[in-house]
């Protein structure tokens, strides 16, 4: 695809260089352009000067200089740079007053990339900087992996889209909205299939039907838990298998993963928790690597931060717990509390957040004061 367009997509080759850059040795500073073995106690005549796009192409004395500017190339015969700011400048022509070594202030051709070199590699999320460094060496297409495609699906009689009426009982579906934007933000391309009741021959249905569409990967959020109308589980059992249930996590404690057997292919599944708060946790923890490495893309630990607790944060030992949390940096570091009611139903509290506080499996209570870990949503998307 165009270069303009390739931004946030994966790599599907290394991007190798067939040029050298700079193409050329040329000058990190404003100033004069001399061989370091000029005599310091005579002055040097200026014989001409090299601007960027516009080289001096002569011979160079040793008493000689030229008058050179930011990233134009070096002459033949000069192997320093002295700055502006160090010379004295007469009718006669430059006095030094400071020190030439060889090599000052001077840019090596092919410092940045060699012949040969690899430019980015495979598996590489396409960055802005990564846009620039493939026009330097003037590529105008890459070649990228195709967006993989998920399918999305919410479960639960109770649930009712965007502009249905809202009996008693009956809520509004928040989950697909929130995963389709967290796939689209990774790269992904998602295939919304709606809402399907809890019923195990409509959920049959929706999976056949995220088959036929050619999705790569399968996502539902809600009928994962232990209850009669949970059938989730059952029916991933049914139409492949069930490689794990349940998390020693909070929230998103019934979370189910499997595979899917369609067509001589294994799709893999990810039935995620019902509550918003839950769905959101267990795809950040679990399902977003899982994604990038469905895309090629090279899979990287979360950046996270460590930041002083201002409020006490219960806890019991035997399961990581995922907090959300404001964090904000001042002269003494980063500082962080909690949004409030942690409830895995409290949607607004992850909306207020900016980070997860990540309490591992063994830690116990955190005391105000304490240091812990959080991942910043930033690093997340």
């Amino acid at each position: 695809m165009p270069l303009s367009a390739a931004l946030d997509r994966v790599l599907a080759s290394d991007l190798v260089s067939h040029v050298q850059v700079p193409g050329h040795d040329n000058s990190a500073m404003d100033g004069y352009a001399l061989h370091s073995r000029y005599d310091g106690t005579k002055g040097l005549r200026v014989i001409g000067e090299s601007r960027a796009g516009r080289p001096y192409a002569g011979p160079v004395g040793d008493q000689e200089c030229v008058r050179i500017f930011t990233g134009a190339v070096m002459p033949d015969d000069c192997d320093a740079v002295i700055p502006q700011e160090q010379v004295a400048v007469d009718a006669d022509g430059v006095t030094i007053e400071g020190t030439v070594s060889p090599g000052q202030h001077r840019r090596l051709a092919g410092e940045d990339l060699a012949v040969g070199a690899i430019t980015i590699a495979r598996g590489r999320k396409i960055t802005p900087s990564d846009l620039g460094l493939a026009a330097s060496i003037g590529r105008d297409v890459l070649t990228v992996v195709r967006r993989p495609r998920v399918a999305v699906f919410s479960t639960g009689n109770e649930l009712r889209d965007l502009g249905a009426p809202l009996e008693r009982g009956s809520i509004r579906d928040s989950n697909r909205y929130t995963l389709i934007g967290m796939l689209t933000r990774l790269g992904m391309e998602a295939i919304d299939l709606g809402i399907v009741g809890d019923d195990p021959v409509a959920l049959d249905a929706a999976l056949v039907a995220a088959c036929g569409v050619g999705a790569d990967a399968v996502i539902t959020s809600g009928g994962v838990s232990a209850g009669d109308a949970d059938h989730t589980r059952d029916v991933m059992r049914r139409a492949g298998d069930v490689a794990f249930w349940k998390l020693a996590i909070k929230p998103g404690r019934p979370m189910a993963f499997g595979l899917l057997a369609h067509g001589g292919r294994s799709i893999p599944m990810f039935g995620l928790p019902g509550n918003p708060v839950a769905t959101m946790v267990v795809f950040h923890a679990l399902v977003r690597d899982a994604m990038l490495k469905l895309a090629g893309a090279r899979v990287e630990p979360v950046p996270s931060i460590t930041a002083v607790c201002e409020t006490a944060i219960p806890k019991s030992s035997g399961r990581t717990e995922f907090v959300r949390a404001i964090a904000t940096r001042d002269a003494h570091g980063w500082r962080i509390r909690p949004t409030g009611l942690q409830g895995s139903g409290i949607l607004r509290s992850m909306s207020e957040a900016n980070c997860l506080i990540v309490l591992d499996h063994d830690r116990g209570p955190v005391a105000a004061g304490e240091t812990v870990e959080a991942w910043p949503f930033q690093g997340l998307g």
